[in-house]
């Protein structure tokens, strides 16, 4: 299988300590949220590779060495401020984290983030362009792939839209975006593509592909995966050990967050001796190894 670490929450910057610590005993344990008695057991001799997805690869940076899997990482890197991102770190400290990432796992095995894209008065399409060519140039050597996506009508979205003032995009947008994005990657000696959206900009130049693809994942494996039915996104299957509203990061377009004080009591729940991410096992916990 192939471990996602994580889609729901980032566990790389704020969970390192208990990722590497269950690594090193050997399995991880995960409740499942609509039945919370069934506790899945995954043991990482049945795990073939890992993919990482984060904005803050810091905290895991010095301990990489120590895990002997195919390694893929996600780093997401977008331009917004602090009333967008409260809790994500400067981002050229995040810039100088993934050239060291880039040394260490590889350029092949790392993918930037821009995502998701979002128009607003201040966010608006000048200011995409600018951010997203200036970002291009200071990974110039450091990262081929780049994956974008465009926000998505979520709960938390709806919610922070004061914040956000998200206004709705047009076709000449997609356009501008596409033409714009693609000739900074390029110039950079860059690949930029949409993983499962309508708008794929292929017309533009942009790669046609997924997060993480039959392809890239044999290339990582030595093996063929299913794909992901349950999202319907053409990725191979990934087993999350995140939990939903546990990321710290507070970003106001969170698809995985939407309850802040659900998130501080969550975390207070977080024991980095758990095999659990959030909470401890319970007695009548019913436990079945996942392979």
């Amino acid at each position: 299988m192939i471990l996602f670490v994580s889609g729901r929450t980032d566990i790389v910057a704020f969970y390192s300590k208990w990722f590497l610590k269950r690594y090193q005993e050997g399995f991880v344990d995960v409740r499942n949220p609509f039945y919370p008695k069934q506790i899945s057991r995954i043991y990482f001799e049945d795990v073939d590779a890992i993919l990482f997805c984060t904005k803050n690869p810091i905290p895991i940076l010095n301990h990489l060495k120590s895990i002997d899997k195919p390694i893929l990482f996600h780093v997401t890197l977008t331009p917004y401020l602090k009333e967008i991102e409260p809790n994500v770190p400067p981002k050229g400290k995040i810039i100088e984290a993934i050239k060291q990432l880039s040394s260490i796992v590889g350029i092949e095995n790392l993918y930037i983030r821009y995502d998701p894209i979002f128009l607003s008065e201040q966010y608006n399409i000048s200011y995409h362009k600018k951010a997203f060519d200036h970002m291009c140039s200071l990974l110039n050597g450091f990262v081929k792939n780049i994956i974008i996506s465009f926000i998505d009508d979520y709960q938390n979205v709806r919610k922070n839209n004061s914040i956000l003032k998200i206004r709705n995009f047009k076709a000449e947008d997609y356009q501008e975006i596409g033409l714009s994005f693609c000739e900074s990657a390029q110039k950079n000696g860059m690949t930029v593509q949409t993983c499962f959206e309508k708008n794929n900009l292929t017309q533009y130049g942009f790669v046609k592909g997924e997060c993480l693809s039959k392809t890239c994942a044999y290339q990582l494996t030595g093996k063929t995966y299913k794909k992901w039915n349950a999202r319907k996104c053409g990725c191979v299957e990934m087993v999350d050990i995140g939990v939903y509203n546990s990321c710290k990061h507070f970003c106001k377009y969170c698809y995985a967050n939407y309850d802040e004080n659900l998130v501080m009591s969550n975390f207070s729940q977080h024991n980095s001796n758990s095999s659990l991410l959030i909470g401890d096992l319970k007695q009548d916990d019913v436990i079945k190894r996942r392979k």
